[in-house]
């Protein structure tokens, strides 16, 4: 966690020290090096047969979570929607 952290507040440091360099492909760079990321953290799932042996049940948990957070997260941002709208109307109208 601490080492997760340094790396986090190094990057930081020379993003501040390095901003007024111009990174041409670094968009690209990131992305291929989260690919590459995911394929090694999905290395690591399929090697692990407690985790092999449970997906039914972690991916049934898992679609259960997604869809109560999408759901959750679209009700929310309808409400603020609704709300953000009748504040305009009433500032319209006065």
């Amino acid at each position: 966690m601490f080492i997760a952290i340094g790396f986090m507040v190094l990057g930081t440091l020379f993003g501040f020290l390095l901003r007024k360099k111009e990174f041409k492909n670094i968009s690209k760079i990131i992305t291929l090096l989260i690919w590459f990321l995911l394929f090694i953290l999905g290395l690591e799932v399929g090697a692990n047969p407690q985790i092999i042996s449970g997906i039914t049940s972690i991916g049934i948990e898992a679609l259960v979570i997604t869809l109560a957070a999408v759901t959750g997260s679209a009700v929310a941002a309808l409400l603020l929607w609704k709300h953000i709208n009748n504040r305009r109307k009433d500032f319209h109208e006065e």
